[in-house]
């Protein structure tokens, strides 16, 4: 059997495409079945994110091929357009490219976590499934574990690589919990979506999205328990707001100084933290100048995503290093495992041998046949069974004069050194 890694992601593959071979959850348990069934796969993972498809499979290796048009008709699409944007990895390197998926290594953005927690849930529905065998479960075993190594001693994932995600990181420096702050989101658009994400995991308690429709800011702020409000509204709430981040597409600033140097005074200065993530800007410049505001804007952002993406790549060097390793374990677990497959079949093949000539000359005995005869004919039988294969070999390894493999088998077979 081999290891297989098949499949597409954000690299190799347009968004339509990934949306047409993405499984859901209510697919994954049917999908296993039918790829045991249909490709002969004996052990199994199907990972399905918004950026990658992939199969992890023990499978034959004339079926390893059968996988693309498997996937294909799984999913009712040309089996031509996945082969024109697929990657298909086997053995070692399958072994790797797995462990580099779950380190957040392959992931579009370097070192994100999520990819984790989505392995470990495939690799649990398939094991529910039933599709889960003993090299499958080491292997993924290594491969939570050179995870848990990646993200406990590199710096992988400490260092914000987006502009949404740097806003919030910038925010729990200045203050020293998120929890108690009171935040106001402008826009409604994917970067506040995320946005209001990230803060909703720091723990945010009071969260007010502003947009001209509230149809999108409620879209955004009920799941989280947020509330909403409208562009108009927010001259007479922005007193409220201890942070306050902006990213809308208007061509005009939505918060001019003066609006801010009056929400200040009716906050007695306390210190207002505004992020404008806009392009144009949603916040005139001249709101830095105010001394109780603190404002960034997208450059300043991306000058810190710039650096700690180099600190990033920095860390996926070690974190590379770290995956090797673990391949190279694996690898040897697998030989060794191979050796003792070998080593079993030996003993079982020669006591299959035994046992049929030892009942064979209790049948004769029992015959009455003389037992000296017996045991020489036992004795005679067993010998030459048993020395059948080995003498094969030493003639084949002769007549070639293969002096290589004539050593190990006499060194195996304990044969003194003739020459001495």
């Amino acid at each position: 059997m081999t290891l297989i890694a098949f499949g597409i992601n954000h690299k190799t593959a347009s968004v339509e495409l990934r949306e047409k071979i993405a499984f859901s959850a209510d697919t994954l348990v049917d999908a296993l079945a039918s790829l045991k069934s249909i490709t002969g796969a004996n052990e199994s993972v199907i990972v399905s994110t918004c950026n990658r498809t992939e199969i992890y499979a023990q499978i034959a290796q004339e079926q390893a091929a059968d996988i693309t048009q498997w996937l294909a008709d799984f999913h009712g699409i040309a089996a031509d357009e996945l082969k024109n944007n697929s990657y298909m990895h086997q053995e070692q390197q399958a072994a790797e490219h797995i462990m580099r998926v779950a380190c957040g290594l392959d992931s579009l953005m370097l070192g994100e976590p999520q990819i984790l927690g989505q392995v470990k849930q495939a690799f649990t529905d398939a094991k529910n499934s039933g599709v889960i065998g003993s090299d499958f479960e080491r292997l993924f075993q290594h491969t939570f574990s050179v995870a848990k190594r990646v993200r406990s001693e590199t710096e992988i994932g400490a260092n914000a690589v987006s502009v949404a995600y740097a806003s919030v990181q910038l925010a729990k420096h200045i203050f020293s919990s998120l929890e108690k702050s009171r935040v106001l989101l402008i826009g409604a658009g994917d970067t506040i979506e995320l946005v209001a994400k990230h803060l909703s995991e720091q723990g945010v308690k009071s969260l007010t999205v502003a947009n001209r429709t509230l149809a999108r800011a409620q879209a955004i702020a009920e799941p989280l328990g947020g509330d909403v409000l409208t562009l108009a509204q927010i001259p007479s709430h922005l007193k409220n707001a201890d942070i306050v981040i902006s990213s809308t597409a208007s061509q005009l600033p939505i918060l001019g100084k003066g609006l801010v140097q009056s929400a200040l005074k009716e906050r007695k200065h306390k210190p207002m933290f505004l992020v404008d993530l806009a392009v144009p800007r949603d916040v005139e410049a001249e709101v830095a100048e105010l001394d109780d505001a603190y404002l960034y804007t997208v450059d300043d952002l991306q000058q810190i995503v710039e650096k700690n993406l180099a600190s990033r790549q920095d860390a996926a060097l070690l974190a590379n290093e770290m995956v090797e390793q673990q391949v190279q374990q694996f690898v040897q677990w697998q030989q060794g495992k191979s050796s003792i497959d070998v080593l079993k079949n030996f003993r079982d093949q020669s006591e299959e041998q035994r046992d049929s000539l030892v009942n064979r000359a209790i049948n004769q005995l029992a015959d009455g046949k003389q037992a000296d005869k017996v045991l020489i004919e036992l004795a005679n039988k067993l010998t030459n069974s048993l020395i059948h294969a080995p003498t094969k070999a030493l003639k084949k390894a002769a007549n070639e004069q293969d002096s290589q493999s004539l050593a190990i088998l006499k060194d195996a077979l304990g044969l003194k050194n003739l020459d001495n």
